[in-house]
């Protein structure tokens, strides 16, 4: 009987210990609701196969759905750790639809439980904390801090109350991880296939400046509190700026500019961000240009920037590919000038 009770209690604490992997993102709503809704909307959310079509596409073309082996999962669903767990046993592991793949593939607390980043020569790794209900975060006046906990301090005859830490978990400020992006280069650092071919690739010296790196640009600070409990003037844009998602955040960071010539003129473009205007294949940066005259609108040839890979001077898909066929991707801190042998007139505009 003691022996079964003994099982039990083991068999308890494990299914505590597997349902506490990762809470869900829909429990950190009741304290950071404006956060919550930001990730709601963002491409960490919708990183499944259910819910980014473009990935579905491409997924549905790669030769490991045949093997019935889903690998993108170590950056796309990671959350899902039945999945995870799969593919770590070599076990047929794919996609489910669930809530996870369809409200969290990556969730709120996988990325704060990032603890540091293992480089490797085909694609980076998360370490994640081993410590149950403590993540990691940023905040310049407490970055010596390790274990924040809740406070609610009473002052002044109970007529001052002060409120900070969170009652649901304590936070670790001193993850230096957390103040450079580098927690964010387990996934977006580099990525080759099995031909060692870069598919993507930037450089790491991006998440070493706490000034400008990963988290200043595609998280800027925005108005509105971080949270419910201790109520802030901003917060980490946690909707992820990028191409297709917010690129409002990302404006300062390119600067078009005009200069007309006697029989011709220029757009000159500045991407002043560490990195390639965008670093992954099978992305498309076009610029469009239109003379108005009057109520006439003149389409003058559109010019686009892209990095295509492939195979033997042909494109082909990602997996396929040992070369790159072309790259004008405007690169990082680069001024591109483009010509257009177009005279304008004294009332013309673009």
């Amino acid at each position: 009987m003691k022996l079964l009770q003994i099982f039990i209690m083991v068999l308890f604490i494990t299914m505590n210990l597997n349902a506490e992997d990762f809470i869900s993102s829909n429990t950190c709503k009741a304290c950071h609701p404006t956060i919550y809704g930001e990730f709601y909307n963002s491409s960490h959310r919708k990183a499944s196969i259910f819910e980014d079509p473009i990935h579905k596409a491409v997924w549905d073309l790669h030769p490991n759905k045949e093997k019935e082996s889903y690998t993108c999962a170590k950056c796309h669903t990671p959350s899902d750790t039945k999945l995870i767990q799969k593919l770590k046993e070599n076990k047929k592991a794919i996609p489910e639809k669930n809530s996870i793949q369809s409200h969290e593939a990556i969730s709120c607390v996988y990325c704060h439980s990032i603890k540091s980043i293992e480089e490797h020569e085909k694609v980076n790794t998360n370490v994640l904390t081993s410590e149950k209900k403590v993540f990691y975060s940023a905040n310049e006046d407490n970055r010596i801090v390790k274990d924040k906990k809740y406070k609610d301090e009473v002052s002044l005859f109970g007529m001052m109350k002060k409120k900070s830490g969170s009652p649901y978990h304590t936070i670790d400020y001193s993850n230096e991880d957390f103040y450079t992006g580098k927690m964010c280069m387990g996934c977006h650092q580099k990525l080759q296939n099995d031909n060692k071919f870069d598919l993507c690739r930037v450089d790491m010296k991006g998440a070493q400046d706490e000034e400008k790196n990963c988290i200043t640009c595609h998280m800027p600070k925005v108005k509105g509190t971080a949270t419910s409990i201790k109520i802030t003037d901003k917060h980490r844009f946690h909707g992820f700026a990028s191409a297709s998602n917010n690129q409002d955040l990302l404006a300062k960071y390119i600067k078009i500019n005009f200069e007309q010539k006697n029989d011709s003129f220029e757009i000159s473009i500045k991407n002043e961000s560490s990195h390639n205007l965008f670093l992954q294949p099978l992305r498309l940066a076009q610029l469009k240009v239109n003379v108005l005259k009057g109520n006439e609108r003149i389409e003058l040839p559109t010019k686009s920037f892209m990095r295509i890979i492939g195979k033997d001077k042909k494109p082909t898909m990602p997996w396929l590919a040992n070369s790159v066929v072309k790259n004008n991707m405007i690169k990082a801190n680069e001024n591109r000038v483009i010509k257009y042998d177009y005279i304008l007139k004294a009332d013309d505009s673009i």
